[in-house]
């Protein structure tokens, strides 16, 4: 039952955007940049979620190469 009134959920939360986008030529210039707004916030959020998920991914699944450790001397005055 969950299930059924999430995809129902998910199906009208789509047609209420692509409502909004139907409107959007008309809208006034405020309701565009407000929704630009949101847009641009959404798809900030799905950008760094992706970046978390494949860095973590990175450190779970790839284990890390370590290279030759070369000792470094200190400078002598000139």
């Amino acid at each position: 039952m969950a299930a059924t009134t999430f995809v129902q959920e998910m199906c009208s939360v789509g047609e209420r955007l692509l409502l909004k986008l139907r409107k959007l030529p008309q809208a006034e210039p405020v309701e565009i940049v407000a929704f630009s707004v949101v847009v641009l916030f959404t798809a900030t959020v799905m950008l760094l979620l992706l970046v978390a998920c494949s860095c973590c991914c990175r450190h779970c699944c790839c284990p890390e190469q370590r290279g030759r450790k070369a000792q470094v001397q200190p400078m002598s005055p000139p």
